[in-house]
Formats: structure tokens, sequence, C-alpha cells
């Protein structure tokens, strides 16, 4: 039976013993020097477990589902504990597009109310009567109503 060092020593070398010594011409000086504990040898043995099947173990079981019941206990803590600053951070961000909704609609009401200054002025209430040949109604042709006749003549009871 062949050791590990005697294969070695064959195949490795003796092998380069010979490239060597075909390189160099025959120089017996140019071998390699020994390994430290060379002479040690392991032997090793090859294990097959093909065939062994693991033992139950009735205490593994109730390990897992523990293991797994502390996983899910600790998930739902984490977001308990994180869950106020998402809700707050959430709720900053809906100030932030409310304030500038708001902003825009602030703007949007002082146009609005610029443009009804604009048609309601009383120069342009004058031209439009100019253009549309409104004219102020001759005195015989006014009539004051007291309060029964106005409520009659705007529709109201």
């Amino acid at each position: 039976m062949a050791t590990l060092a005697d294969v070695w020593s064959r195949m490795f070398v003796q092998g380069m013993e010979r490239v060597s010594d075909a390189a160099r011409g025959n120089d017996s000086s140019a071998r390699l020097r020994a390994f430290p504990n060379e002479e040690i040898l392991f032997y090793v043995k090859r294990i097959d477990n093909s065939r062994v099947v693991r033992a139950a173990d009735p205490a593994a079981r109730g390990r897992c589902w523990k293991l797994i019941g502390s996983v899910m206990g600790a998930a739902v803590l984490l977001i308990c504990v994180l869950l106020p600053s998402a809700y707050g951070l959430m709720a900053g961000f809906q100030i932030q597009s409310l304030l500038k909704e708001s902003q825009r609609l602030e703007a949007d009401q002082a146009s609005l109310e610029l443009r009804e200054t604009q048609l309601l002025s009383p120069a342009r209430m004058q031209e439009l009567a100019r253009e549309q040949q409104f004219t102020d109604p001759a005195p015989s042709r006014v009539m004051y109503l007291d309060s029964a006749q106005a409520a009659v003549a705007m529709n109201q009871k």
C-alpha cells in the first residue's frame, strides 16, 4: 500500500528531477529539499453517512415555534414603536401640501377679486352704458314703491 508521501515523491519530486535533469544536464544538487514533517503520515478513512438517519428531537419543534413566535412578537413591537413617527411624517407632508394649496387658492382669490373690482368699477359701468345706449329714465317715469309693493315686485312674500 502506497502512502501519501510515497505517491508524492513518485509523482512530483521524481518528475521534477527528470525535468531539472533534462534542463541542467543531470545535476544532483538541484534536488528539492524535504518538506517539514514529511515523515508524519495521516491515514484518511472514507466515511459514508448516506444510510445514517437523524434521530427525531421532540423538543426541536417546540423551540422552532418559540423562535417563530418571538421573532413575530419583536416585529410587531418594532412596528408599534415606529408607527407613530411614520404617521407624524405623513401628516407633515400632508400639512405642507395643504399649505401650498391654501397659498395657491389665496392667490387665485386675490386675482379674482382684482378682476371683479375692475369689471364693477364705475368708469367701466358708464362705458358699458354708453356702448349699449342706456340712459337715465325721465323723472316722470320713475315710480317709488312702498315695502309691500317692493316685496311683490321682487317676488318675495
